[in-house]
């Protein structure tokens, strides 16, 4: 999450009927409303498809669960708001895999890669979409003539995201959204916030905001900040001091990106759902 707190574009007034949002009830300032967890069944197709499990929250996966049967579980990146419900999900489903670009949070299944066949009725690509995290894809899902596309944390509903330094890297993140720009007129199912009604435009919203925050971040650099802190505090300003710590994971890529060498250590192992 970032600075700014408005949608990133028109909301979505009407989703297909076979999308289905389960909110999990994990609240804050960097999970928004919560995780969305969505689930995907084609018309007429026994097995749903689930993305993003959300927390180990007991509730939302016998929510989830009620769902069921379940072909598979997709995960758009490892971080725990979206992935820590993974297992416990599989379990209560009878086994389903859950499937992840990385191994680490991929269960009876093979890791995610663009060319993996993923049949569930739907149309489903896989779209490499690094930047928030090294990990992060979204899902391009049709069906007939509609499509959505899934963008996990790479863009959300409202506000912009954090690029997770050093693990993020914003040469990719941009390069992601410049991907992601090119679905026009798409629904973009983010997760946190509202669904938005085009894609391509909150793509374009992001990108926006990228560039102008790295102008920010270099006339920072050339008024004499010198470390991530001084860059937050001349150019996040406007944002609540205890999203400060998210805002130097940012701030750290940015410099990294401009080739500014960073002169102290990171930022510390503080995790995008910390209050």
């Amino acid at each position: 999450m970032g600075p700014v707190t408005g949608a990133a574009g028109a909301l979505a007034d009407e989703l297909p009927e076979w999308v289905t949002l389960v909110r999990a009830p994990n609240p804050g300032p960097m999970t928004l409303d919560g995780t969305n967890t969505w689930v995907l069944r084609a018309p007429g197709a026994e097995h749903a498809v689930v993305v993003d499990p959300g927390p180990a929250d007991e509730g939302h996966l016998a929510a989830l669960a009620a769902h069921g049967p379940v072909g598979f579980v997709l995960i758009t990146h490892g971080h725990g708001d979206h992935t820590e419900g993974a297992p416990r999900l599989s379990e209560l489903l009878g086994g389903v895999p859950v499937l992840a670009a990385d191994p680490a949070h991929t269960v009876g299944g093979a890791p995610l890669t663009p060319d993996a066949a993923l049949d569930a009725g739907l149309e489903i690509r896989l779209l490499a979409t690094p930047g928030h995290t090294s990990d992060s894809v979204c899902f391009l899902v049709g069906h007939g003539d509609e499509r959505v596309v899934l963008t996990g944390d790479t863009i959300l509903g409202r506000g912009t995201t954090v690029v997770a330094h050093p693990d993020g890297h914003l040469g990719d993140y941009l390069t992601s959204l410049e991907l992601l720009g090119t679905y026009r007129g798409i629904p973009a199912l983010p997760g946190h916030g509202p669904a938005l009604a085009d894609c391509g435009a909150a793509a374009d919203f992001y990108l926006a905001h990228r560039r102008a925050r790295l102008d920010q971040v270099r006339a920072a650099v050339a008024a004499g900040a010198t470390t991530a802190p001084e860059v937050v505090e001349r150019v996040y300003a406007d944002v609540d001091r205890s999203l400060w710590w998210a805002a130097e994971w940012s701030v750290r890529a940015q410099l990294e990106y401009l080739g500014v060498p960073a002169r102290e250590s990171g930022a510390g192992a503080a995790g995008l759902e910390q209050p």
